[in-house]
């Protein structure tokens, strides 16, 4: 089976039209690894279609923070900023959905879903250091986790040493292809739907079809303009609006 893996969609509609748009007919089954909501314009549209995809999903610190259920303290001025616009917006129905949603791990079909690291839903894996617990105490050889916007992963192999996975496409390529190699662990990273941060404004997701080896890692673009304005009319925060141009 494939699965379409997204993650930090954050309220990007158009993004999101545009990774489904462009994936159609390549996968079986969608999981998202949270962050549906946050910082974009279009929190209702998202979940919307979040759940209209069935899509297997855990929760990130935005939709823990936009839906209520944790205090936004935590987060910078603009981040906090959005987290309140996000509650504003959101209805009833979709505020419970944010609400209930499951805290990872979770293993489905031979590979684990976390938002940030193994143990911790909040803490960015950037290094491979960070990385080495979760790549040690995994549940399956091969976990997805968001949170850092950062298309890539890390590997740990037979030999117990670790490698950092640089997977982003290139300009003018839609996707780059990673074999799953028997003996070693994987931690992966599909990247940012809504708001990548590696400097690559396209929108981020991967195919994963596991039992066969083999994870896709894709980039397409999208009409951030439109978002952007969106974003200013919403009156959201103009270093969030002006950071989708530059991926960062």
């Amino acid at each position: 089976m494939r699965f379409l893996i997204l993650s930090d969609i954050h309220a990007n509609l158009t993004a999101l039209q545009t990774s489904l748009a462009e994936s159609e007919g390549k996968w079986d089954k969608v999981v998202c690894l949270g962050d549906i909501v946050g910082y974009g314009p279009d929190p209702n549209e998202v979940i919307d279609r979040v759940r209209a995809l069935g899509a297997v999903t855990i929760r990130g610190n935005h939709d823990k923070v936009g839906s209520g259920l944790e205090s936004a303290e935590d987060f910078n001025p603009v981040a906090r900023a959005a987290a309140m616009w996000t509650r504003e917006q959101l209805r009833p129905e979709n505020r419970e959905y944010l609400e209930t949603l499951p805290l990872g791990p979770l293993s489905i079909d031979g590979f684990s879903l976390v938002h940030g690291a193994l143990r911790d839903e909040d803490e960015y894996v950037v290094a491979p250091a960070q990385a080495l617990e979760s790549l040690l105490e995994a549940p399956s050889q091969v976990t997805f986790f968001g949170h850092t916007h950062l298309q890539g992963g890390f590997s740990l192999g037979p030999d117990n040493a670790i490698a950092a996975l640089r997977l982003r496409p290139a300009n003018g390529e839609k996707f780059t292809k990673l074999e799953i190699k028997k003996g070693t662990n994987y931690l992966l990273n599909p990247g940012s739907v809504g708001q990548p941060r590696d400097g690559d404004p396209r929108a981020a997701f991967a195919i994963a079809d596991v039992a066969h080896s083999e994870v896709d890692f894709w980039r397409v673009p999208y009409e951030v303009e439109s978002v952007q304005q969106r974003m200013e009319k919403a009156g959201l925060p103009e270093p969030l609006i002006l950071r989708l141009s530059f991926g960062r």
